[in-house]
């Protein structure tokens, strides 16, 4: 765990898929063929807690959706790539524009056009119920599934490798 919590203290970049990771995954279209996604409130407040201690946040996913622009907005998440497929190349480019190695960046991803950015970052993580390939290929696995809070572990674990979590949890209680 002190490994996790070590290499997590290095993440100045985290970045998010949605389908699989900030959602459930599913995909439900009502009557008029309108696209809805359910997002965990857990989760946006970890990455406003990252946000909090410094750390930049980012989605990239190979679907487009204005329901993801819309919880992007409400999180504060500073960069937005949707419709691509190459999760690698879409981090590199928004790399180019930012002082950041992937060294630095943490990337959290569930299925198959995730890996490569996976294996290329220096924090990797998924979720309880991703996909055998990439759960046999990342440093963390979180306990829940996603959409279910498994971004907020993530962002929980930056907190106390950046050194921050109890002085942000102490915003909350009275002790």
């Amino acid at each position: 765990m002190q490994d996790l919590i070590q290499a997590a203290g290095k993440v100045k970049l985290l970045v998010l898929d949605v389908d699989g990771i900030l959602s459930n995954g599913y995909i439900i279209y009502d009557g008029e063929e309108i696209e809805t996604k359910c997002f965990n409130v857990k989760d946006g407040m970890g990455i406003k807690a990252v946000k909090w201690a410094g750390v930049k946040t980012a989605i990239i996913t190979g679907r487009s959706s204005p329901m993801v622009n819309k919880r992007a907005k409400e999180m504060g998440i500073d960069y937005v790539i949707q419709g691509r497929d190459d999760k690698l190349e879409a981090l590199n480019q928004l790399l180019l524009d930012l002082p950041i190695s992937l060294e630095h960046c943490a990337y959290m991803g569930d299925d198959l056009p995730d890996i490569k950015a996976l294996q290329s970052v220096g924090f990797s993580a998924t979720v309880a119920n991703a996909h055998a390939e990439v759960l046999s290929r990342v440093m963390m696995v979180t306990t829940r599934a996603g959409g279910e809070g498994a971004v907020r572990e993530v962002c929980d674990l930056i907190l106390k490798g950046h050194g921050k979590y109890e002085q942000y949890i102490s915003q909350y209680v009275l002790d």
